[in-house]
């Protein structure tokens, strides 16, 4: 599960990215979004919606993007993303 983002070759960081989409289990359920921030807000909203878990090898990293910088549910933390929340306050 993630994001995808295509870029036009020779694009400047300024520029827009020509698609922003989502996969899940290697299927593309959403493409044209306008951007980055809309296309993880899609990907949690379908996590939560379908009920998945968080990648194994991922699964601290959106956590802290959830609860931390999203502020969902952001009262239980795990030690290790309560360390990361901690140092960031810092």
């Amino acid at each position: 599960m993630g994001l995808y983002v295509i870029r036009n070759e020779g694009a400047h960081e300024e520029d827009g990215p020509e698609d922003v989409g989502v996969i899940i289990e290697g299927v593309e359920l959403l493409s044209n979004l306008r951007s980055i921030s809309l296309g993880w807000a899609m990907l949690f909203g379908l996590i939560y919606t379908l009920t998945l878990s968080y990648p194994q090898e991922l699964k601290f990293t959106f956590e802290f993007l959830q609860k931390v910088l999203m502020n969902l549910d952001g009262n239980k933390l795990s030690p290790k993303v309560q360390s990361l929340k901690i140092k960031m306050l810092q």
